[in-house]
C-alpha cells in the first residue's frame, strides 16, 4: 500500500503543485472533512488517511468511519488539519482511492443483498486494476463478499483453455489434483453437464459451473449432490444474481464487482484556520 501511495502521489504531483504554490501562502493552515456524498458502503479509509499523511506537514488525521460502515451524504469519513498546501497534495489521490474502493464494497454489498437466505456466497475474481488487488478485494471482504484466490499462486483453476491443452476436463482434472501442493485448492471450469460429469468422475471437489442457465445450474446441483462445492461464473449480474443463487450452487462469482463498480462519491471540504 505505501508503494502504491507513493508512485500515485508522484504521478500527480510531479515536481510540485503549482496551483497551491501560486496561491496558498506558504504556511498557511486549513480544517477539512472527507464526506460522503451518496448512499454507500465505505471501504478504503485507512487507505485515504495514509495518502494525507504521507505527504508530510504535520496533517493530524482522524478516521470517522470505519471499512464495512454504511453512510449517507454529508456523513464524514476523516477529518483533517495542518498545512493547506499538504492537504490539497494530498486530495485527489486520496478521494480517487477512497471512491474507488468504496464503490466496490458498495456494489458488493448490492449483490450480497440480493442473494440473501439463498446460503450462496458472492465471490470476486482476478478481474482488478492492476496493482490495486490487495485493495479491491478487500473491499469486496467490506461489502460482505467473499475473496476468491488472490492469484495464480495461491490456488488451482483448471479453465477453458488448460482444458484444451490437457486434452479434456477429466484429464486436466486428474493432472491438477496429481500436482497441486498440500492444503491448495482444486477447481475446475465446466461449460455442460457432461463436463461436470467428467470433473466428478476424476475426483473434482469444486466447480465453476461457467455461462450455464438456472435449468443447467438447478440440474448441475442435483448431478452433484453434494459430491461438490458449485460455483456459478459468466455474465451474472444484479436482476439475474437471485435467481443463480437459489439454483442451489455454494457461490456466485462476480467480476462486475471489481471491473465494472461505479465511484462512491466523496469530497474535501475545506476552510482555513488561523495559523
Amino acid at each position: 500500500m505505501r508503494d502504491l501511495i507513493h508512485r500515485a502521489l508522484a504521478e500527480d504531483l510531479g515536481e510540485g503543485d503549482l496551483t497551491s504554490a501560486a496561491v496558498v501562502p506558504e504556511g498557511a493552515r486549513a480544517r477539512g472533512s472527507v464526506v460522503a456524498k451518496a448512499d454507500g458502503v465505505v471501504a478504503g479509509v485507512e487507505v485515504a488517511a495514509a495518502v494525507f499523511e504521507a505527504v508530510g506537514g504535520g496533517l493530524a488525521v482522524q478516521p470517522r468511519a470505519v471499512d464495512g460502515d454504511r453512510v449517507a451524504p454529508g456523513d464524514q469519513l476523516l477529518a483533517l488539519s495542518g498545512d493547506a498546501r499538504a492537504l490539497l497534495a494530498a486530495e485527489r489521490v486520496a478521494l480517487n482511492l477512497l471512491g474507488r474502493l468504496s464503490g466496490v464494497a458498495t456494489l458488493t454489498a448490492r449483490y450480497v443483498a440480493e442473494v440473501a437466505g439463498t446460503g450462496a456466497r458472492i465471490l470476486d475474481t482476478r478481474k482488478t486494476t492492476p496493482g490495486l488487488r490487495a485493495l479491491e478485494k478487500a473491499a469486496v471482504v467490506a461489502g460482505g463478499g467473499t475473496s476468491h484466490r488472490f492469484g495464480l499462486f495461491d490456488a488451482i483453476l483448471v479453465k477453458e483453455n488448460h482444458v484444451r491443452v490437457a486434452g479434456g476436463v477429466g484429464e486436466a482434472t486428474r493432472r491438477a489434483l496429481a500436482g497441486a501442493p498440500p492444503g491448495v485448492t482444486v477447481e475446475v471450469e465446466v461449460e455442460t453437464l457432461e463436463e461436470l460429469d467428467e470433473a466428478l468422475a476424476a475426483g473434482a471437489g469444486r466447480v465453476l459451473l461457467d455461462n450455464m442457465g438456472a435449468d443447467s445450474l438447478r440440474a448441475a446441483v442435483e448431478r452433484t449432490a453434494g459430491r461438490a462445492e458449485l460455483e456459478a461464473s459468466g455474465g451474472i449480474e444484479l436482476d439475474t444474481v437471485r435467481a443463480v443463487a437459489e439454483s442451489g450452487v455454494d457461490f456466485v462469482s462476480v467480476g462486475a464487482l471489481t471491473h465494472s463498480a461505479p465511484a462512491l462519491d466523496v469530497s474535501l471540504l475545506f476552510e482555513p484556520e488561523a495559523g
